[in-house]
């Protein structure tokens, strides 16, 4: 597995999953998206893509708090780099 997809998986376990203070929907697609990253049946880059669909849906929740938003930004655009 790429060392960016880990690194990704890691903040989205550190910085959304644990934290309490996120609803628990959104976690839950976190750990989807978590899930899908590490499906290594399918191409880094489609998992990629597959991440990026789960975390672009939840993206606009109101009630997801600001600093999760802007991690789930930064996780987006890194996934973008995946190839």
């Amino acid at each position: 597995m790429s060392e960016l997809i880990q690194q990704i998986v890691q903040v989205l376990k550190e910085q959304v999953v644990q934290d309490t203070v996120v609803p628990r929907n959104i976690r839950r697609a976190a750990e989807q998206a978590i899930e899908v990253l590490l499906d290594e049946s399918k191409e880094p880059a489609v998992r990629a893509a597959d991440a990026i669909a789960i975390l672009e849906e939840i993206s606009e929740d109101p009630n997801m708090p600001m600093h999760t938003r802007t991690i789930i930004w930064e996780v987006l655009g890194a996934l973008e780099q995946v190839k």
